[in-house]
């Protein structure tokens, strides 16, 4: 389809109205298929998940001290404890197979 052909995309007055409109639209009336564009998607942040976890006080407050002395927050310092573990893991079943 030819640039001078696409369709205007309409504004939406909320996501739901958006998402309303693309489940029918036939995108290919909306964006130039013929001619893609490069774009950086290196800035996105992964989506992240709220969780409730239950842990001992007495952890809570070592790794609250851990994260004191390394002046970082305590839930990112969380955060980069399970990572790592996560890939020890990894790794480690890598390893035994």
């Amino acid at each position: 389809m030819k640039n001078n052909k696409l369709k205007l995309i309409p504004d939406f007055k909320t996501e739901d109205d958006e998402r309303n409109f693309w489940d029918t639209a036939d995108t290919t009336e909306y964006f130039d298929t013929d001619n893609p564009v490069d774009m950086d998607l290196s800035q996105l942040k992964p989506s992240t998940e709220s969780i409730s976890l239950r842990i001992p006080s007495s952890m809570l407050m070592r790794i609250k001290q851990i994260a004191n002395s390394r002046d970082v927050p305590y839930q990112s310092l969380m955060k980069i404890f399970l990572a790592k573990q996560i890939q020890e893991e990894l790794h480690a079943q890598r390893s035994t197979k």
